[in-house]
């Protein structure tokens, strides 16, 4: 049974449903079981981080949710504006910097809402440039960028800045933050980085055995720096990991 996904309304106020609800998420590959039984939600403006060891399942999520997988068997309830943004920028090498970021866009002002997106991402004079004579964060920007050009109220981010070097990564991470602050999206984000995890989502979620087997709140241990490490060091020894 393939997943029933429905739009989730608008409705303002704390009693509105959340901008992700999924249930009992599952799928096998050649007989091997990813995915065992998921639920989430993700509340509107929430960002949440996946973190897991490898092959436990998170990319699987995230494509379920983005409706990547038409094999995956579950409920999933998802926004009608979403965006998806990868691990590689998967920019068009033949078109131009703002053909990239309108690329599948349609609205009668979609130039001047691309041109507004990467002012946002701080490439409002690379628009006639070609990709390949951006650097990988700025490739990344651009693809951050044909993400906002749609307004989402979702964004789902597959590991977007690994391939970065430490530096651009560390930047790319507090624009991602500023953005997410203005325009509020909800977001489920992918990561191996308990670090970025730590600096950027609301909650942190952990997969593990085709479930999630443990799903914290972060926000609130942000401004008491005992409690941050504390914190770190519990995920570190549910992934498996020393945090010595």
């Amino acid at each position: 049974m393939a997943p029933v996904a429905r739009p989730v309304s608008r409705a303002a106020g704390r009693s509105e449903p959340p901008a992700v609800r999924i249930a009992g998420l599952r799928r096998s590959f050649e007989g091997r079981t990813v995915l065992d039984g998921v639920d989430l939600t993700i509340g509107r403006g929430e960002f949440v981080a996946l973190l897991g060891r490898s092959g436990s399942g998170k990319s699987t999520i995230l494509r379920a949710v983005a409706g990547l997988d038409p094999d995956v068997e579950g409920a999933i309830e998802v926004p009608e504006r979403r965006s998806v943004l990868f691990q590689d920028s998967r920019l068009l090498p033949w078109a131009s910097v703002i053909d990239n970021v309108m690329l599948g866009a349609h609205a009668p002002d979609i130039r001047e809402r691309a041109r507004a997106a990467l002012r946002e991402v701080e490439l409002g004079a690379k628009e006639t440039a070609w990709p390949k004579t951006l650097s990988g964060g700025e490739q990344q920007r651009v693809a951050l960028a044909r993400s906002l050009v749609r307004d989402p109220e979702l964004l789902l981010a597959d590991e977007p800045f690994s391939a970065l070097d430490a530096l651009t990564r560390l930047r790319m991470q507090r624009l991602l933050q500023r953005l997410c602050q203005r325009h509020a999206p909800a977001v489920l984000f992918v990561t191996h980085d308990v670090e970025e995890a730590l600096r950027l989502a609301d909650r942190i979620a952990i997969t593990a055995e085709g479930r999630i087997v443990h799903d914290q709140p972060v926000a609130a241990a942000r401004g008491n720096p005992e409690r941050l490490e504390a914190l770190r060091l519990d995920i570190l020894e549910r992934l498996g990991v020393s945090g010595d």
